[in-house]
């Protein structure tokens, strides 16, 4: 994923933390904010508590993946921080697809069909 549409800085994960909108699924958690920025930013924070680093890595390229493919059909503007639960680990690739899908479409994040 390309570095403009990642969050890196410690200040904007705690403002989308402080500031933003929490949306919870079974899978992940989702905080969303405006950013005032033209394009659409992700962070994604991961804990120990999902599992050892391959887990964590595993769990974090699927959901980047997911979320590459949909970048051109998100409206921007945002800052999107992805949280995922236990529960997720060793979700096949369309739960975690289904998942994402209803939080951004909870968060009203599709850009609109012209």
């Amino acid at each position: 994923m390309l570095r403009q549409f990642r969050l890196r800085e410690s200040a904007d994960f705690e403002r989308v933390k402080v500031t933003g909108k929490s949306l919870r699924h079974p899978l992940l958690t989702m905080g969303v904010a405006p950013n005032g920025l033209p394009t659409l930013r992700l962070g994604f924070v991961i804990s120990k508590r999902i599992g050892k680093a391959v887990v964590r890595n595993r769990v974090r390229r699927v959901m980047r993946e997911i979320m590459r493919l949909w970048l051109p059909l998100l409206k921007p503007g945002y800052d999107i921080v992805l949280v995922p639960r236990n529960e997720l680990v060793g979700q096949p690739y369309t739960e975690v697809k289904a998942a994402l899908r209803q939080l951004l479409g909870r968060a009203q994040l599709w850009r609109e069909e012209s």
